[in-house]
């Protein structure tokens, strides 16, 4: 039987403005700018400048029963224009090194373009070897390999382009596509990547290290596995070869690229990838002293042009009655100088919040921004800035958050200053990021010909205080990108 009831719930709902704010915290300083720009597009109340901007108390028009009430023109105007109207300086003491200056950014082609620009320099047989050639090239991956069933491709074609073919074809125009560069490029799989690139450095007749080459090529084509688990002495006792000679070999493969469409992404990504950061500490004599990126603290104000229709409206209607119209425009131009004034109010906040949370994360680890030293690092959690500055652990996160701070020793992600402790066998509480560089540090400096397993790992660092078991060592190596014992070898 379905029943009707009525019951009383407390639910915490975010404004729109709520989240907007939100999402104005979680913005770095290299796309703020973008991101006001959008802003001062959209709304045409909000204006830049040199000065102070003026910023007045709109209150929001009531409403009962789903109708406006009923006002005088000149009594709401009054509210904008008379009222003492609140400034803000947004600039206040920024760090600012220089003036800004617009960087000419170069214009490359993509990866795929410049595998469209090859086609056009191949002699093919027919229009429909270059719709074929077409559909292999669209169908490479942004790393440069073709992990597409030639079945797929035919599927495509036949669909979208009405062009009827086969595997072989498929296979026949693949091979040329293979020729392309990036060396390796079109590649189905690892080995045959590494073995298009090998086998290009041996058809152009490059007499340095040609026999390392040649044995090279036989590791690639009979024993890709074996190379690929660094079983060493079965590709020795194989092939024939002494450890030297194996070793030149290998370093020939090594000197390949896995990924050939990285090479051409990174050498056009190198001068337009760039850390903007959010807040910049400086040692004055012994004191540390914080201050915001200028980009973080942008001058933004009301229109001025907005103001004076207010203020033209007001006289033109003194001892007149306004009509539907007039209101209408009146609500049109005080929703939109409302929003301004959020948008201001938004960006106030979120330079408030932003030095608040630096501020208490920089003097929680002093220690660490006197002197530079990884050592020095307090144990922190995202919880504890929360219980210092009273703002919400989610807040903390988010302006944690994809933000750089720079000091003299370098400019550094925000997050990785939160760790979580590890007692060591005196009771002392240490960051698991010194544990890390430990770690870190001793896989540097092993015997790369018997690398040491985790378990070894493990007792050096017991050996130097540190309480910790196998299975976080593992989890501590993995986070630092390194790999196990046995894939760490080397002749």
């Amino acid at each position: 039987m379905l029943r009707q009831s009525l019951s009383q719930k407390q639910m915490q709902k975010l404004s729109p403005q709520q989240i907007q704010l939100m999402k104005l915290l979680q913005i770095p300083t290299a796309t703020l700018d973008q991101r006001i720009s959008e802003e001062l597009e959209a709304n045409p109340a909000l204006d830049e400048g040199d000065d102070y901007g003026e910023v007045f108390d709109l209150d929001e028009t009531k409403e009962e029963d789903g109708k406006e009430e009923e006002f005088e023109l000149d009594d709401y105007l009054k509210e904008y224009i008379e009222d003492d109207p609140i400034s803000y300086k947004l600039k206040g003491d920024v760090y600012s090194t220089e003036e800004d200056k617009n960087i000419p950014i170069a214009v490359h082609d993509s990866f795929h373009e410049l595998l469209e620009r090859q086609i056009g320099m191949l002699e093919l047989d027919s229009a429909e070897d270059t719709t074929i050639i077409r559909q292999i090239v669209g169908s490479i991956d942004e790393d440069g390999y073709l992990r597409r069933e030639p079945s797929s491709i035919i599927d495509d074609l036949m669909f979208s382009q009405n062009v009827y073919t086969t595997a072989e074809k498929v296979d026949e125009l693949l091979l040329r596509v293979q020729k392309f560069e990036p060396s390796g490029v079109g590649a189905r799989d690892l080995q045959e990547c590494l073995l298009i690139q090998l086998e290009t450095k041996i058809e152009k007749n490059e007499e340095n290290h040609f026999e390392a080459k040649q044995l090279a090529l036989k590791i690639l084509i009979n024993h890709f596995d074996e190379f690929t688990k660094k079983h060493y002495q079965k590709l020795q006792k194989h092939l024939s070869a002494s450890e030297s000679q194996l070793r030149e070999a290998i370093e020939e493969i090594l000197k390949l690229n896995p990924k050939p469409a990285s090479a051409i992404q990174a050498s056009r990504s190198v001068n337009s990838q760039y850390v903007v950061p959010d807040f910049i500490i400086q040692n004055r004599d012994g004191e540390l002293e914080l201050t915001l990126n200028s980009k973080n603290a942008p001058d933004l104000r009301i229109n001025d042009q907005y103001m004076d229709m207010l203020k033209g409206y007001n006289a033109s209607t003194k001892g007149k009655k306004t009509n539907k119209k007039e209101k209408e425009a009146v609500m049109f131009i005080k929703q939109k100088i409302d929003s301004a004034k959020w948008f201001i109010d938004a960006i106030k906040q979120r330079q408030d919040t932003l030095f608040r949370t630096m501020y208490s994360i920089m003097q929680y680890q002093y220690d660490f921004f006197s002197t530079g030293d990884d050592r020095r690092l307090k144990p922190m959690i995202l919880k504890d800035i929360a219980e210092i500055t009273a703002l919400d652990i989610s807040t903390v996160s988010r302006v944690a958050n994809s933000k750089f701070v720079q000091t003299e020793f370098g400019t550094r992600r925000l997050k990785d200053f939160f760790s979580e402790s590890l007692m060591t066998q005196d009771g002392k509480e240490v960051s698991t990021l010194e544990v890390k560089n430990i770690l870190s540090d001793i896989i540097v400096s092993e015997s790369k010909k018997k690398p040491l397993s985790d378990e070894k790992l493990k007792d050096m660092l017991t050996q130097k205080g540190y309480n910790i078991a196998r299975r976080t060592v593992a989890k501590y190596r993995e986070q630092l990108g390194i790999p196990v014992a046995r894939l760490r070898k080397e002749l």
